[in-house]
């Protein structure tokens, strides 16, 4: 019989699947970059999710079988409850059974009755035949279920006859009450009513039915964004695919929409097959939504017409791209990839402007400042200011102790935000080497980070400037940065928040997390709106120019759209 064998570049994809299942999308990135995933011929549509984790425990279970069986002088426990999970993965078979031996040694030294009685039988009784042997089994275990049943009914009993004395102690407790508010009341009026402390008033659920289901993708959907002008939304999937769809005016819902949304297709791959290593990472659409960047893990950037032509492939970089922004004149396109570097494209000629070769590690974000100069930041914890012309960053900002994940300029461009594995957000301005504001109020990881489209430089300039963080905490922080304080803790998440979006006017917030809700919150007082419960994890979350609807894209392949009415 041959032996199964496991080969380095499964072990490898595993780990891979292992790690972007649980929400380290870095890791996984880098680890697939370095071990050449895209390369492997394995089908990521079989391997189940959690495979790494079944394989493990299953190889566990088998060791402890193999450690159990092989003594055949000791009885074996049923629930090979003698073995520890870290001698499991530390010592060899020999070991593990001279463990069990001492157990046992121990366990008979503890209860001598017991292994006397078992020598009794050994020694007494005659060679029992296996079929005999197998039904005398059967009836032991017959008798021990019906003893197990009868405790249980039993216990049933016992906590019924202490429920209904729990119910009688409260009923004389309630007479009590009743007769101390009787002997007390004055004038013999109406009894008080019971009055409950005011809370705060459940969201309303946003009803499948007044939500566009848009389906096509065929893995997950990372990465959505509408386009400034018009009601195209463009998604981004691990299909190898981008997809523009163009979204009818009027109320969302299957009781208002007659005919599907429209769809242009963007393959990121020749031919039929799939190619994993052409996921869709990032997407951006430059400012008269006229073309759409799409980054890629291949490494290449692509630009897109509206009408989902293939334009021009921008081949340069070395890894996988993690973020693609135009600046806001739209004469250059930034590319952040985990070659470490960032690439300034010139769009008049889609050649590379600038490659910026400043970081150790890979680039997870990139922003622009203004329309020349951009800030970028990478695994290596370390923040960069660069400008196109200078060799140089024109600013260092150090001080996180973790990756950075997403950085942000405020409005002005006066300010930038940004968010670590370290569970912290910062604030940095160019006039000063150290963080203004240190945010610590997070427990875990921050993800993402939004500025509200508020304050000066933007169309709601009496509004106050508020920074929102997204952490793996499960809850989302508003921030004021004109005092360095808290706002609100939006707590209504169960699990790891990915993604925030201010809507355009700035009153409301939308959060999407890995619990698969998306909320609506109010950014006046920090209380849940609305709520939409989908069908995956959300990975992203935005908001078309009228601010009336949200489209979010999650990880059973669809995107929804829906209306935004209070």
């Amino acid at each position: 019989m041959s032996k199964s064998t496991i080969t380095s570049v499964e072990l490898n994809y595993l780990v891979f699947r292992y790690l972007h299942e649980s929400g380290f999308n870095h890791s996984a990135f880098s680890l697939g970059f370095e071990a050449g995933i895209n390369k492997c011929d394995i089908d990521g549509n079989l391997v189940p999710p959690g495979a790494l984790i079944t394989i493990v425990q299953k190889g566990l279970q088998y060791i402890e079988m193999e450690a159990n069986v092989n003594n055949s002088d000791i009885d074996i426990d049923e629930d090979f409850s003698l073995l520890k999970p870290l001698d499991l993965i530390t010592k060899d078979v020999d070991e593990l059974q001279e463990i069990i031996k001492e157990k046992k040694r121990e366990k008979i030294q503890n209860d001598p009755g017991k292994d006397k009685e078992k020598a009794k039988e050994h020694v007494d009784e005659p060679e029992r035949q296996p079929g005999i042997e197998r039904e005398r089994e059967r009836r032991d275990r017959d008798k021990d279920q019906e003893k197990e049943k009868e405790k249980i009914e039993k216990d049933k009993e016992q906590e019924k006859d202490k429920e209904k004395e729990k119910e009688k102690e409260k009923q004389q407790m309630e007479r009590k009450d009743k007769a101390k508010l009787d002997e007390n009341a004055v004038g013999g009026g109406p009894e008080p009513m019971d009055i409950t402390p005011s809370s705060q008033p459940a969201a309303s659920e946003i009803s499948s039915s007044d939500v566009i289901i848009l389906e096509g993708h065929n893995s997950e959907v990372f990465a959505c964004a509408w386009s400034p002008t018009g009601s195209l939304l463009a998604s981004g999937s691990g299909d190898s695919t981008a997809r523009i769809w163009t979204i009818p005016d009027g109320h969302c819902g299957s009781s208002v929409q007659t005919t599907p949304a429209s769809v242009h297709v963007l393959k990121h791959f020749k031919g039929r097959t799939n190619e994993k290593s052409k996921d869709v990472t990032t997407l951006d659409w430059n400012g008269e939504g006229t073309l759409l960047a799409t980054g890629s893990y291949d490494g290449q950037a692509r630009i897109w017409s509206r009408d989902g032509e293939l334009k021009n492939t921008l081949i340069k970089h070395k890894g996988p791209i993690f973020s693609l922004k135009w600046n806001k004149k739209g004469d250059f396109l930034l590319s952040g990839s985990v070659d470490k570097t960032a690439i300034a494209w010139d769009t008049k000629t889609w050649e590379c402007k600038q490659q910026f070769e400043f970081h150790s590690a890979p680039t997870l974000d990139v922003d622009w400042r203004n329309n020349s100069s951009f800030a970028t930041c990478s695994t290596d914890h370390m923040i960069f200011v660069c400008k196109i012309g200078e060799s140089r960053p024109i600013k260092s900002f150090a001080g996180h102790q973790g990756e950075v994940n997403a950085i942000k300029w405020d409005p002005t461009g006066a300010l930038l935000a940004s968010c670590s594995d370290d569970g912290t957000a910062k604030i940095w301005s160019m006039k000063h080497d150290k963080c203004l504001y240190d945010f610590t109020d997070h427990s875990k990881e921050i993800y993402t980070i939004r500025w509200s489209p508020t304050g000066l430089g933007t169309s709601n300039p009496t509004q106050q400037l508020v920074l929102a963080s997204a952490s793996f905490d499960s809850t989302i922080k508003l921030w004021d940065v004109d005092q360095g304080r808290i706002l609100y803790s939006l707590d209504g998440h169960r699990q790891p928040v990915y993604s925030v979006a201010f809507s355009p006017n700035g009153e409301y917030l939308a959060s999407g997390s890995l619990d698969q809700c998306l909320h609506i919150w109010s950014v006046k007082d920090g209380k849940i709106l609305k709520t939409y419960r989908g069908g995956g994890g959300i990975f992203e979350v935005c908001w078309n120019k009228e601010g009336d609807k949200i489209a979010a894209c999650f990880s059973n392949n669809t995107v929804c759209v829906m209306d935004f009415r209070i």
